[in-house]
């Protein structure tokens, strides 16, 4: 059932991480893969991947901080493979830094992609997704659920993809688009960029959001991506799906 045979999905941050390991996935589920993410070198490590598996992908290198690029790599998408049938908005950035040192530039960077990008994203590909039933799948996390140290905007941010997420599925609940979020905890990805974490920090409180259970591969919450965006749940909308070991249960 979770099959995504001929669909065309465009996925964010399909350079690294979990946006790599959900192009990955969703090929491997039969997809068209339309690749976004600012490094090059990843996309065409990813795209090598995709081909190797016998999987067709296309790639757009750009920052998605800015409204127009946003809908530029979507309407390239559509000019590429003539459809879109799924949106997957997974570029982040993480930052952690006391709530007093955070700078104006680091707000606004990360607010522009984690919340903006997705936004903009999703106002671009509406229009196609209603004419091919499809679906959005946005990335949360935990960090948007319960409260967190040291991570200001980035939990922010994530707060505003979940509210953001249930107000575009009710605003569409009467057309065929279907529009969710998976919310993950901790996975073995490089989201931090090359910004370590300060050692002056108290890390007794960022324990306390943490886990007990060890971080994840990425490819464990692609499948679930795959999961939602296909076509095995169609009363699926305006849902958030934890993924994060049980951290927000507690």
């Amino acid at each position: 059932m979770m099959q995504l045979d001929d669909k065309v999905v465009l996925v964010t941050g399909a350079g690294n991480g979990l946006g790599a390991a959900t192009a990955i996935a969703c090929a491997r589920a039969g997809a068209r893969i339309w690749l976004v993410d600012r490094d090059a070198e990843g996309l065409a490590a990813v795209a090598a991947q995709i081909e190797a598996l016998g999987g067709t992908c296309g790639s757009f290198t750009a920052n998605l901080s800015l409204r127009q690029i946003c809908f530029d790599a979507v309407e390239a998408a559509i000019a590429h493979f003539g459809r879109l049938d799924g949106l997957c908005n997974i570029a982040g950035i993480t930052l952690f830094h006391r709530i007093c040192d955070v700078t104006e530039a680091d707000w606004q960077k990360t607010l522009a992609i984690i919340l903006s990008a997705p936004f903009y994203l999703s106002q671009a590909a509406i229009p196609e997704l209603i004419r091919n039933r499809g679906s959005i799948v946005n990335v949360a996390s935990s960090g948007g659920i319960k409260g967190t140290s040291y991570t200001v905007p980035y939990s922010a941010a994530k707060a505003g993809v979940i509210h953001m997420t249930k107000c575009m599925a009710m605003e569409f609940i009467n057309e065929p688009i279907r529009i969710n979020a998976v919310a993950p905890g901790g996975m073995i990805t490089n989201i931090m960029g090359g910004n370590p974490i300060p050692q002056d920090l108290d890390f007794n409180l960022i324990s306390r959001f943490s886990g007990i259970r060890p971080p994840v591969d990425p490819s464990e919450v692609a499948n679930l991506i795959v999961y939602v965006l296909s076509d095995a749940t169609p009363s699926l909308h305006g849902a958030i799906l934890s993924a994060d070991g049980g951290v927000t249960a507690d």
